[in-house]
């Protein structure tokens, strides 16, 4: 028998236009932000994002609770950037360097390298860098423990992977997130 909490958190998940809006509008933020930090590119995180709730309205009398639904948005939008991830390194994007070449000689001196959505020689900005350059795999997990606030077991089960390579993915990312601030902080210090 449920409880009535529960029911109440099943209540919410309906399968009506407005009931679906709001949980569009609940989860949008979290899952953007775990498609972006993934991809590291707006648009592409946009359409995973929109990929991942055509999913839900398609799977939505599935999910049993207000946790289940988290736990799926969760999954669901890990495989899908992962996926989109993927593909996006399989092809060769010519166009790419030849815009960066084209944006060199425009700006003269000025910044010739987009990061997503800001330019931005912030802190913050630096260390979305440094993480969107950790390997997929590594950067998954990263950020399903501290952006998430999951533990590791919960991200054992969530990516399918042994307990042993999620904590083993965990302690690379950081050494190498460690590594490369020491490495930038000697560039800011010593010009």
């Amino acid at each position: 028998m449920q409880s009535a909490s529960a029911n109440s958190s099943v209540a919410s998940i309906s399968p009506s236009r407005d009931g679906f809006r709001d949980l569009v509008e609940r989860h949008q933020s979290r899952v953007y932000s775990i498609a972006y930090r993934i991809l590291g590119d707006c648009g592409t995180a946009e359409e995973v994002a929109q990929d991942v709730f055509l999913a839900l309205y398609r799977n939505l009398d599935r999910l049993q609770s207000e946790e289940h639904l988290l736990a799926w948005l969760r999954r669901v939008t890990m495989h899908r950037a992962t996926d989109a991830c993927r593909r996006r390194a399989s092809r060769v994007d010519f166009a790419a360097a030849e815009f960066c070449e084209e944006r060199t000689l425009l700006n003269g001196n000025g910044p010739t390298v987009s990061q997503g959505c800001f330019e931005s020689a912030s802190t913050a900005t630096s260390i979305e860098q440094m993480v969107a350059a950790l390997p997929p795999a590594q950067r998954a997990v990263l950020l399903l423990r501290y952006q998430e606030d999951l533990p590791p077991t919960e991200i054992s089960a969530l990516l399918s992977m042994p307990l042993g390579t999620v904590k083993s993915h965990l302690q690379r990312a950081l050494k190498l997130l460690r590594a490369q601030a020491s490495r930038q902080r000697k560039e800011l210090i010593h010009g």
